[in-house]
Order: structure tokens, then sequence, then C-alpha cells
């Protein structure tokens, strides 16, 4: 029997739909929009007035601690948290431990998934080995084991003629390189953002020039190289206008930002809290309104949760102690649709959380078309509530939002067709 999400608020940007319909899924598919198809019998009907339904979304970083760090969090406990944020697609970097670097772990990554029965994970193989930034992974064995891409996450391939070998190599078998731009030694053991704060409080910096001397070198080497590279994580307004101006230019380049850059500032760090201790740090409210409007343009065209959950112990250290991240799955959404109306339509909002991110990964999904797989999130955008961390699915709670006002709220989670969230509670 197929199912019935009737008389919702649709929006599917992949197909420019965005209005009242009915829509039909049969046997974990997409089957039809507001006309019944022939031999469709309903199983089941869920009456979506005043609800918006949209593909599930998908976050392009997220790391689930596990392997390595499972006294942190789980595929499986975070898996649920994501599934509680209308997330049905998860990508994780290769700074697990071990690294995501052979075939095996990218195999063992995907069959722990599984394991679950819901939500897919997509892993990013590694650029180098052990991610040391030396010698090149085997990225045709890497890209056949299923990974959507290939990346070094935080750590820096130093040597130049390295990374644009592995520029040249990605290219070969068309893979996306995803690139975290920041130069190491202006970096340093930085912590915060170069500027009033950082001097006020004490604390080792971080100067915008750390990022656009990372961006400025990568977009050197995508010039001679013609890799296609996706910009991770950019925080300042400069390294906003080199990319657009290497998009307008016609460089096969993307970029996304994470959901916290685009809400806090270094002025929300007050006095050392911890919980907005994150790398690349949080920069002014220039940077953050840039960010904004970057976003707007589509010279960003995905926003991400960068999930780190961690122990409450690793947030209890000194400032520049302490471990970085945020554990970001459940305000994704939320911090998202705080930017409609002020700065994006809903259906733009909607579109760099499905077919966007989908789009950077080359993976078919993220939208709601006859045939597509019928992963949907449908979520109430009126309902307001109160963010608490003792609410928080997922294992780590280090969160700044603690207390925020949201509105919009997830009420169901449809993975291949099967209803897996329902109004505050695992199926």
């Amino acid at each position: 029997m197929g199912s019935l999400i009737r008389d919702g608020h649709l929006i599917d940007p992949a197909h420019g739909i965005d209005g009242q319909h009915d829509l039909y899924l049969n046997d974990g598919f997409v089957a039809a929009l507001d006309h019944q198809p022939v031999d469709f019998v309903t199983g089941r009907v869920i009456e979506a007035q005043g609800l918006v339904v949209c593909p599930g979304l998908i976050d392009l970083r997220a790391r689930l601690r596990e392997p390595g760090l499972e006294h942190k969090a789980t595929i499986e406990s975070e898996v649920k948290a994501a599934i509680a944020a209308g997330i049905t697609t998860l990508c994780i970097p290769p700074d697990t431990n071990p690294v995501i670097d052979t075939p095996a772990m990218a195999q063992m990554i995907q069959q722990r998934a599984w394991r679950t029965g819901n939500t897919f994970i997509h892993p990013i193989g590694a650029l180098t080995k052990n991610l040391e930034g030396n010698v090149l992974t085997d990225m045709a064995a890497l890209d056949e084991a299923g990974c959507v891409g290939v990346s070094n996450a935080l750590n820096p391939v130093k040597d130049t003629v390295v990374m644009r070998r592995a520029m040249q190599y990605a290219s070969t078998f068309d893979l996306t390189v995803f690139l975290h731009p920041q130069d190491p030694w202006l970096q340093g053991n930085g912590c915060v953002h170069e500027g009033q704060i950082s001097t006020r409080l004490g604390l080792p910096a971080i100067p915008e020039a750390a990022e656009t001397v990372g961006v400025a070198r990568e977009l050197a080497l995508i010039e001679t190289t013609g890799a296609r590279c996706h910009f991770c994580q950019l925080s300042s307004a400069r390294a906003v206008e080199m990319v657009a101006e290497a998009q307008h230019r016609g460089l096969p380049v993307s970029a996304d930002v994470s959901a916290h850059h685009l809400h806090l500032t270094e002025h929300d760090i007050g006095f050392f809290n911890t919980q907005c201790h994150v790398i690349p740090p949080l920069r002014t409210e220039r940077d953050r309104d840039q960010l904004r409007q970057a976003v707007k343009d589509g010279v960003i065209a995905v926003i991400c949760s960068d999930h780190q959950p961690h122990e409450p112990d690793a947030k209890l250290a000194p400032f520049s102690k302490s471990e970085p991240g945020i554990s970001g799955l459940e305000t994704l959404l939320p911090l998202t649709l705080k930017l409609v109306d002020k700065h994006l339509s809903l259906s733009e909002a909607v579109a760099t959380l499905t077919h966007k991110p989908a789009r950077t990964l080359g993976i078919d999904a993220g939208h709601l078309g006859p045939g597509a797989t019928a992963d949907v999130c449908i979520f109430d955008p009126e309902q307001e509530w109160i963010f608490r961390r003792e609410h928080m699915v997922s294992k780590g709670r280090n969160t700044p939002f603690q207390g925020w006002p949201f509105k919009g709220k997830v009420t169901h989670v449809l993975i291949g067709g099967e209803v897996v969230y329902e109004n505050g509670s695992e199926k």
C-alpha cells in the first residue's frame, strides 16, 4: 500500500514547486503529484494542512565520532538526532580513527550505517594517507568504494606540489575535492578571530588572512588543474569575495557555510564561553552579514551543521584548551529558518538544505520528482519553541544556542516512504 501526504505546502526547489499539493508515495518512491496513480492503493494518509512538505534534508558535514571516539557519540546516537532534525542524508569527513583512506574503511562506515536502518551516510575519502599531507591515497579505489569526494579535512596539505598533484589526480576521476582553506602558519595555535575580542581576552588569534591566503592558493591551483573543488566553512567576507570572483570567471568552485557562522559573531564569546569555540573562528558582524548575503546571492550554495558532538568535559577546559565544535544537527533547520523573510525566501532556505547539497555531492537526492526516493521532511513553519540542551537527542550537548527561541519544528520524517519519526518520537 502507498502513502498519501495530503494538502501540504510542498516545496521542491529542484523542480520549482512551491504551493499546495498532494504527494503520492509507493514502494519507497515518489509515485505522483496531485493525481492519484492508476492501481494506487492508499495505506496511510498524513494530513499536512498548514505544514511544509519538502525533500529530506542533506547535511554536507557531520562528524559522527564513530569509529574512534565513541565516548563522544556513535553512528546510532547521531542518526537518531539527524532523523529528529529532518535530516535523511549525512556526509562525513575522513578524519575518523582510523582515517577513511582505504576502500575497506569507506565500506565499513557504510555497513555500520546500514545497520541503523535509517539515514543514508556518504563518506568522503582522505586526500592523503592518514591525512598527513605527504602521500596521495588511491582515489580511484575510494571512488569505487562509495566515497562522494576527497578531502584532507582540517589537516592542511602544506606542500603545494602535493596539493597540485592531488587536484590533478582527483580531476582524472571527476571527484570533488573538499577544501578547508587555512594557512597553517598564520593559523598557528589560534582559537578566536584576530580583533578586539582576542585582544581583550588575551587569547591566541587567527587572522582573516589565514583563510584568504588559503583560498588564494587553492584558487590558483584550481585554475591550473581544472579540478572541481568545494570550499568548506567559509567564514570571512573577503574569502567570499574571492570565491565569487572565481565563479564569475567560470572556475568549477562551490562553497558552504556552517549554520552557526550565519548567526554568531566574535562578541558571542563573551567572557570565555567555550561553547563558542569553533574552527574557523566566529568573526565580525560584517563577516556574518556578508556570509548571509552570499547565501542569498548563491555564491554560498549550502548551509551545513558542521556537527561535532563532545562529551561535557571537552568544553570545561580554559577556552584555548577546550575542544572546538558545536553539536549542530538539531539546530540546522531552525537556524536556517531564522533567515527566512529577512534574508531568504522559504524556498531558497529549503534549497540550501536539499537539492543544492545533493548537487554538490553528485547524488540523486534532495528532490521529490516522480521516481525519486521517498525521503521526506515535514515541518510546522509556525510552531514556536525554545531550544533546550536537556531535550537534545544527540549524545553531544555542546551548543551555544541554549534558550534560543525558534520557529519551525519537524513533525514527520519519511525514509524510503516509511515514517521513521512522528511528532517527537522515533518509529
